[in-house]
């Protein structure tokens, strides 16, 4: 099977905090932000198999700062890892401000598995690491699936 690059299937989307996405705070809702960190997690595994996909795990949710009404939320998925059927995909969330500068709002690590016409798990194709940082990031998300492994067997 064919092996795909890293940019080949990063997906980056842009979304603007309207009144019916707060919290009673007068935050961005936590579970909008998750539909949308979700959905970009799924666009970045289709990119990548060029089939459908759903979500299996989510890993290391972090919310790191607030959102609020008017703010322009810029959502970032990469592959970071496959095996045979499952991946992983890296998604970070930011506020992009007026100039364009960006503070880190949230982070999340996607299980993605690819299905067939049967809705079954089929083989995925392989990652190509370019650079360093994507090298790295696949040891670390190797390490990762060791110790979702090792704790489902507990």
């Amino acid at each position: 099977m064919e092996s795909r690059k890293v940019a080949e299937s990063v997906v980056e989307t842009v979304h603007i905090v309207r009144p019916n996405h707060l919290n009673a705070a007068g935050r961005l809702f936590g579970g909008i932000l998750m539909q949308w960190i979700d959905e970009v997690a799924a666009l970045t595994a289709k990119r990548h198999t060029h089939k459908n996909v759903i979500t299996v795990s989510v890993d290391n949710l972090r919310f790191l700062k607030g959102a609020y009404q008017k703010d322009v939320i810029v959502i970032i998925g990469k592959m970071t890892y496959v095996g045979r059927t499952s991946m992983e995909v890296e998604v970070d969330s930011f506020v992009e401000a007026l100039d364009g500068e960006r503070t880190h709002i949230n982070h999340a690590y996607f299980t993605m598995v690819a299905l067939d016409e049967k809705d079954r798990p089929t083989p995925v194709p392989g990652l190509l690491l370019e650079t360093e940082e994507e090298k790295a990031k696949w040891e670390r998300a190797r390490k990762r699936k060791e110790a979702r492994l090792a704790d489902r067997q507990k």
